[in-house]
């Protein structure tokens, strides 16, 4: 239910059970994370899905069985978090509950006209995964984050680029073609320099070239 396709140095990752929403189920997500501890080499990686929404959040069999609480949530979001290469979530429709967590984790994201974002996770008596809360409020500030998880709202595609949730509205024809494109610099680059320049941008300290 994991699709995994390498183009040269660009691999995707492609949640795929459309009949269920793409709900996660455990071995969802352990492929998940193999998938991306496997393509650590590859100059980008590219997060989609199949169907009309990029993942509908846990199982629900498999939430009320544990996977709600379990640790590879955070196992998952860490193991993208700390990908040396360009990470992207090309968004073919609406995210929910964790698996926003994947997703908060990537560089950039662009999505599809009609996505929406919501995290229920209180309202299920869950806590969020650690991360998931610092990542959101890091790209929409600690006011925007208590409106999703604390009053349970969700937010359109509008309010999403408005707020620096996504980066980009791109049509549902061009999402890949574009999420392709934005790869297109890293994969031309020297590795250790375009990974040298994410680490500047993710707060890391200038090598001392004195």
């Amino acid at each position: 239910m994991i699709d995994v396709t390498t183009d040269g140095p660009v691999t995707t990752l492609t949640l795929n059970r459309p009949d269920k929403a793409n709900a996660l189920t455990e071995a969802m997500l352990r492929d998940l994370h193999d998938a991306v501890q496997d393509a650590k080499d590859a100059a980008a990686l590219i997060l989609t899905g199949t169907g009309k929404v990029f993942s509908a959040g846990a199982d629900l069999d498999a939430a009320r069985a544990g996977l709600a609480t379990s640790p590879l949530w955070e196992e998952l979001s860490g193991a993208i978090a700390a990908h040396p290469g360009l990470t992207i979530a090309a968004l073919n429709g609406t995210v929910a509950g964790g698996a926003n967590g994947m997703v908060l984790a990537c560089d950039l994201r662009i999505a599809v006209p009609g996505t929406k974002f919501f995290y229920p996770v209180m309202k299920l008596g869950y806590l969020p995964q650690p991360s998931d809360p610092v990542r959101m409020a890091a790209l929409i500030g600690p006011a925007r984050t208590k409106w999703m998880l604390l009053a349970g709202q969700k937010i359109a595609t509008d309010q999403a680029l408005a707020c620096g949730l996504i980066d980009e509205i791109v049509s549902a024809e061009t999402l890949m073609d574009r999420a392709r494109a934005l790869c297109a610099d890293c994969m031309s680059a020297d590795p250790e320099t375009a990974q040298a320049i994410k680490r500047l941008c993710n707060g890391a300290a200038a090598p001392d070239t004195a």
